[in-house]
């Protein structure tokens, strides 16, 4: 009995870190180029994004990307709010035959929850670039004068606090889902 309790608890917590997940910015990426002439430096952003996961799925979607985002909306929305709305049911169903149905059906669908660590890996992946670094140093001749050309460009990213909601959702999830299910026996 505790089992049981202890996976909704789990889930209804798992719920709770996922509201921010999705809302809150899992990464920043900034690219900035700097042009260097002789002693002259110009520098300009190219890239300052900070994304949520329902913000790339939107942008996905508006970028004609229709399968990527549908993918994203299906496994790290759909499929979490469908367990957990089935983990809470079945808690509330105790002892029938519906509640060992549905948390044996939440425990089959168990290996979609791992499509939520791939977009976190997908994510951790983006942030991998972290100071990337390009540079190109030229050197050239005008009316007899010698300029040093300098074009580098620099790319950071950071996760963002989305990031780790998402991931504890994640963790928690599986934890609530393992325990709700090893409860049945």
């Amino acid at each position: 009995m505790i089992k049981k309790h202890l996976g909704f608890a789990f889930n209804i917590a798992a719920l709770a870190l996922f509201i921010p997940g999705i809302i809150l910015p899992m990464f920043s990426m900034s690219m900035e180029m700097t042009a260097r002439v002789s002693a002259s430096t110009l520098s300009s952003d190219l890239l300052n994004k900070e994304l949520s996961l329902l913000a790339t799925i939107e942008e996905l979607w508006q970028d004609q990307r229709l399968l990527v985002a549908a993918l994203i909306f299906l496994f790290s929305i759909c499929i979490p709010l469908l367990k957990t709305a089935l983990v809470s049911l079945a808690y509330f169903k105790k002892n029938t035959d519906i509640e060992a149905k549905i948390l044996n059906f939440v425990a089959s669908i168990g290996k979609w929850s791992m499509a939520d660590v791939f977009v976190v890996a997908v994510f951790l992946a983006i942030l991998s670039t972290n100071h990337a670094e390009t540079a190109n140093n030229q050197q050239f001749s005008i009316l007899g004068f010698k300029v040093d050309l300098l074009i580098s460009s620099e790319t950071f990213s950071a996760a963002g606090l989305g990031f780790y909601y998402f991931t504890g959702y994640c963790l928690l999830s599986l934890l609530g889902t393992h325990f709700s299910h090893s409860s049945l026996k």
